[in-house]
């Protein structure tokens, strides 16, 4: 099982604390909604949220997914791990096991690199628990975080904007017409960013095409 616990940079700070919460829910619903992971994401405590996937890819799908659609009001980072999990408590939704420690020392990782000028823009990270069979290696699964954040990072936010066009699998043509630009200007954001290559790299994440090696259910 593939644990993922996300949390908002920065969001002590804001001066709007409702409209962060109330934006995270909307986006988290909406990635539940798309994605259908086996336990939906929601928010926990504070400013983290979390859920679990039956596979890495679509635990890496909603990482960047959730952070595009929460793109213009605060920038999210991400642990995600792969092992067992254990529902402790379904009404309160509250589960533990090794999935959940490696996902915590995965979003520890990421927030660690934020200090760093080499990789300040790193914003997810992954981990397998310790002795957990089936999960993808976290040295190529850590590499492509690396590469993906680092492009996404360095988007405007009218790129951006176009990316969830192109993540919810709409048209150029129809995202220029929502965007109010022509589709010449979107084809243009989608060469000089490299975005059809991101969207292309999230849509081999899917079920049954980025974690064929997977085995052994909940890790």
């Amino acid at each position: 099982m593939a644990a993922v616990i996300g949390d908002l940079v920065g969001s002590r700070a804001s001066l709007d604390r409702r409209r962060l919460h109330e934006e995270l829910s909307r986006a988290i619903a909406a990635v539940n909604d798309l994605l259908a992971p086996v336990r939906p994401l929601w928010i926990t405590a504070g400013d983290e949220f979390q859920g679990t996937f039956a596979t890495v890819g679509e635990a890496v799908q909603a990482t960047l997914l959730v952070r595009v659609e929460m793109w213009t009001v605060c920038d999210v980072r991400h642990g995600i791990g792969w092992g067992g999990t254990t529902l402790l408590d379904a009404g309160a939704g509250i589960e533990d096991g090794p999935g959940w420690w490696a996902a915590r020392s995965a979003i520890e990782a990421a927030a660690r690199s934020e200090s760093t000028s080499a990789q300040r823009w790193l914003r997810t990270a992954y981990a397998v628990a310790d002795g957990a069979p089936g999960g993808p290696d976290p040295g190529l699964v850590n590499a492509a975080l690396v590469l993906r954040d680092e492009r996404v990072s360095g988007l405007s936010e009218r790129s951006v904007s176009v990316l969830r066009g192109l993540l919810s699998h709409e048209t150029q043509r129809d995202v220029a017409e929502e965007l109010g630009i022509s589709p010449s200007a979107v084809s243009q954001r989608v060469r000089a960013d490299g975005l059809a290559a991101i969207v292309a790299a999230h849509d081999m994440l899917g079920p049954g095409r980025g974690d064929e090696q997977q085995e052994g259910g909940d890790g």
